[in-house]
């Protein structure tokens, strides 16, 4: 077994994610939802979506189901990335009752990641560094990897949508300038509504903000519902300033909660971050993550399509003569309707 090793120790709170899929398929790929209105299918750069007086709408991901998918990750007391376990090593249990693993994995797949970037005025005195620690992300992918740029302020703007080269985002990311108030779960909305156009099985929101949401429509409820309905993991680098020279608004005050409850909800992690010169570290450190996980997937035992919340526990069985490790997984899912 290898425990990788990373630059720097940061806060996290980590889950991961579980989806459904047909036995049948070996790669996952969810049916897609209704487009929202003004969206374009292309990956050209497109006019500015915009929920400040028409909020978007999206349908629910559906997904004919009899296999679920979870994404796990390891890690060791020091919060270091553990590979190399293998499917004697873990059990899942769907609401309390014990499940068979039909799959198991751990390569390295292509992933398609929108990334919801915060210009608003209380970024200001760190929008450099945040722009610095977007680009070290792309930098670090693989080159089937694709990408997609959501910037944002009192509004949520579609920059451009997927595409493998990373550098024609760079190029939008330097004329991006803060300003104005806090739109986050708008753009979070209307990230999780593009990553449908996703090409990949594998699809993450990476947020960068300092969480101050004080202008969007849709509610932290809203996101939520949407969160947990997608097959979508959220990683959200949050950008606080120290606790000892705080002079916030309520709502950037809750930043750090908000975010926290998106990303653990959705299977992902938070990084808390107060020096944003670690930012760029960080960003690698998810690039690193994503590409070291587990992927476990199981027949459920419970097939009704009841449209219920299932909750799921994923247990370690480590090998002997190790440090205790720890587990993280996405507690559960909605099964279909129909």
């Amino acid at each position: 077994m290898r425990v990788f090793h990373q630059r720097g120790a940061f806060r996290m709170a980590a889950v991961a994610t579980g989806l459904w899929m047909p036995v049948a398929l070996l790669a996952f790929r969810p049916g897609a939802a209704d487009d929202p209105p003004g969206s374009k299918p292309d990956n050209k750069k497109t006019s500015a979506v915009t929920v400040s007086n028409n909020p978007i709408h999206t349908t629910p991901i559906q997904v004919d189901v009899n296999m679920v998918i979870v994404n796990i990750t390891v890690t060791d007391p020091y919060d270091r990335i553990v590979t190399g376990l293998d499917d004697s090593n873990f059990q899942v249990y769907d609401d309390k009752v014990g499940q068979k693993i039909a799959s198991f994995s751990t390569e390295d797949a292509p992933i398609s990641v929108g990334m919801i970037f915060d210009s608003s005025g209380s970024m200001s005195d760190k929008i450099q560094k945040s722009k610095e620690a977007a680009l070290q992300f792309f930098k670090t992918s693989n080159p089937q990897d694709e990408f997609m740029l959501i910037d944002f302020n009192e509004r949520p703007d579609l920059i451009s949508g997927f595409t493998s080269k990373f550098e024609t985002l760079q190029d939008h990311l330097l004329f991006v300038s803060s300003g104005g108030k806090t739109a986050l779960l708008d753009a979070i909305y209307l990230g999780l509504a593009q990553m449908k156009r996703a090409t990949t099985n594998r699809k993450a929101l990476l947020v960068i903000s300092d969480g101050g949401d004080n202008h969007s429509r849709y509610t932290e409820r809203d996101v939520q519902r949407a969160m947990k309905e997608s097959d979508v993991q959220l990683y959200a680098v949050g950008v606080f300033e120290a606790l000892a020279s705080r002079s916030r608004t309520p709502e950037e005050n809750a930043g750090p909660g908000l975010l926290a409850d998106l990303a653990e909800n959705s299977g992902g992690r938070m990084f808390s971050v107060e020096n944003p010169d670690e930012l760029p570290d960080i960003a690698e450190k998810i690039s690193i993550e994503l590409r070291n996980q587990y992927v476990i997937g199981y027949k459920p035992s419970n097939l009704v399509r009841d449209g219920r919340w299932r909750r799921i526990k994923v247990k370690l069985l480590p090998p002997r003569g190790l440090p205790p490790l720890q587990v993280y997984a996405r507690t559960g899912y909605y099964a279909p309707t129909q």
